[in-house]
């Protein structure tokens, strides 16, 4: 094995110049255009936006937005990420409604 460089468990090329959402530790969550990356999963994102959490509910993501431009996000921070084209949020099938 002597020789081999380290790969990387995703291969983001494909994401490059395209919107991406990133989840990081912590709750917080940016979407934005990647522009690079690194074999520890470090991030550029361009035109990036952060969607804010909910005061009350700290584990709950609201629509609420603030623009933060050009971010790097440290890759052991990077919990999730997923392309933006292609996804749609759905109703959450094991919560349970509240009867009135």
């Amino acid at each position: 094995m002597a020789g081999r460089g380290k790969e990387s468990a995703l291969d983001l090329s494909k994401f490059v110049d395209k919107s991406i959402r990133v989840k990081l530790a912590g709750g917080r969550e940016v979407v934005g255009v990647l522009k690079g990356y690194d074999q520890l999963l470090n991030l550029v994102l361009d035109e990036a936006v952060e969607y804010l959490r909910d005061p009350e509910d700290p584990m709950r993501v609201t629509d609420a937005t603030r623009s933060l431009s050009l971010v790097v996000c440290r890759g052991t921070s990077v919990m999730m990420v997923v392309p933006t084209a292609g996804t749609e949020e759905i109703a959450n099938p094991f919560q349970q409604e509240a009867e009135g």
